[in-house]
């Protein structure tokens, strides 16, 4: 526990409120996130609401550096969502083989760049490191999904075919007629 303070060093006045102020911050973070109103003004309604409680009030710099670090990570994931909107529809199961390697080089820069961040250690290295492969190991299963659905659509056009086949002998169609329309199919 020592180390754990060492590390993260001291605790804010939001850090330290009690259980029964959780729902005020769960609030508080709402509002931030709405970007509807100043984060002073929130500040403000959040130490009422302590206040009623009897709760000390959180201090400014402690709001403030939290509110920041929100926007930050609310912005990047709004970033991810613009990238991610804009590629979505070349993530098919056609193309994920082909775009396999590019998110793979993707996911090594970014784990390059989180790695030059002054804030991971040796242990956010390893989860980086184990999320990579977890990545890959699912890009390879769902490559090895579609080519069993691949395969499975195959075998019921073969069957169909076939089933076809029978029908048109029946009807008088000759074998060289059925090998050419079996040809085109591409089921030969």
């Amino acid at each position: 526990m020592a180390d754990d303070r060492r590390l993260r060093g001291r605790l804010s006045s939001l850090e330290m409120l009690p259980e029964e102020a959780q729902d005020d911050v769960i609030w508080a973070v709402g509002q931030l996130n709405e970007r509807r109103r100043t984060t002073a003004d929130i500040l403000f309604e959040l130490n009422d609401r302590l206040e009623a409680k009897g709760i000390p009030p959180i201090s400014k710099s402690a709001f403030y550096r939290r509110s920041a670090r929100l926007a930050k990570r609310a912005m990047q994931l709004e970033e991810r969502r613009y990238i991610y909107a804009g590629i979505a529809d070349k993530l098919t199961p056609e193309q994920i083989g082909k775009d396999d390697i590019v998110l793979g080089e993707f996911l090594k820069t970014l784990i390059d760049e989180l790695l030059d961040a002054s804030e991971i250690g040796s242990k956010g290295a390893l989860d980086l490191a184990r999320a990579y492969k977890e990545v890959i190991v699912g890009q390879r299963h769902s490559s090895e999904h579609r080519r069993k659905a691949e395969e499975l659509a195959q075998a019921k056009l073969e069957k169909a075919v076939d089933e076809v086949a029978q029908v048109v002998r029946k009807a008088g169609v000759s074998q060289e007629t059925m090998d050419e329309i079996n040809r085109r199919l591409g089921v030969l």
